[in-house]
């Protein structure tokens, strides 16, 4: 399992990837799932992935493949696409033609695969967007209202993202919040795993801040973390009924 979660703000986007991916209980492994597509100051994309590993890894092979192409275009590479909702449109496409040849080859055992990607960026003269692309290939965006997304195991990581999160939170901010929401995800279910990717875009800069991989037993993530249980435990202590 995965779980991944991009936040769209005024100052920019913050973007966290667990890296656990298991086919049994008895098979576990550390992928990357946070990709980065970028041309400093002229346009960067991230995707986050979650779902079939093998469905995961052929977009993102086949992304490059097309990109690297002498051929390559504005209707076909993401690096020259002259818009996020292009960009968007042309990695849905080809998600979900991977995940239809994939499923066609599995047919005969009665088996299928999928995955969703969370695609964000922004190019030099452009908006900064968010989106999330479903299996099929289509896709919603992140808005004021709705300023993050969520792929994977999310049900966790959600309810303080819905209490603290707005388009007016500070970069500092998100980074604690998505960081939170990964710690009582982690918590609660043993399929999503460190380390973790953690990415911050600052508006119009159109490159990546900061990145930053937090492996299993970083202090500073152990010390959030059982600030965030006491802070809990002292807070419901206090709650009167």
């Amino acid at each position: 399992m995965t779980y991944c979660v991009g936040l769209l703000l005024n100052e920019g986007m913050v973007l966290l990837s667990d890296t656990r991916t298991n086919a049994g209980f008895d098979n576990i492994a550390v992928y990357k799932k946070m990709f980065t597509f970028e041309e400093p100051g002229e346009r960067v994309i991230m995707i986050l992935t979650a779902g079939s590993l093998s469905v995961t890894q052929t977009t993102i092979a086949r992304l490059k493949e097309v990109m690297n192409s002498p051929e390559a275009d504005e209707e076909t590479s993401i690096m020259k696409a002259p818009t996020m909702l292009k960009v968007a449109e042309i990695i849905g496409n080809m998600l979900g033609e991977v995940r239809a040849d994939i499923d066609e080859k599995l047919s005969a055992q009665r088996q299928g695969a999928s995955a969703s990607l969370i695609v964000a960026g922004q190019r030099r003269g452009g908006e900064m967007r968010m989106f999330l692309i479903y299996p099929e290939g289509n896709f919603i965006e992140a808005t004021e209202d709705t300023p993050f997304l969520q792929i994977g195991e999310h049900k966790y990581g959600k309810p303080i993202l819905d209490r603290v999160v707005k388009p007016a939170t500070s970069l500092a901010d998100a980074q604690k919040a998505v960081l939170l929401s990964m710690d009582s995800t982690l918590r609660s279910n043993l399929s999503v795993g460190m380390p973790l990717d953690l990415a911050v875009i600052e508006r119009d800069a159109c490159r990546v801040a900061s990145r930053r991989r937090i492996e299993a037993g970083d202090a500073n993530f152990r010390a959030m973390s059982d600030a965030w249980s006491r802070a809990l435990r002292e807070g419901f202590g206090r709650i009167q009924i």
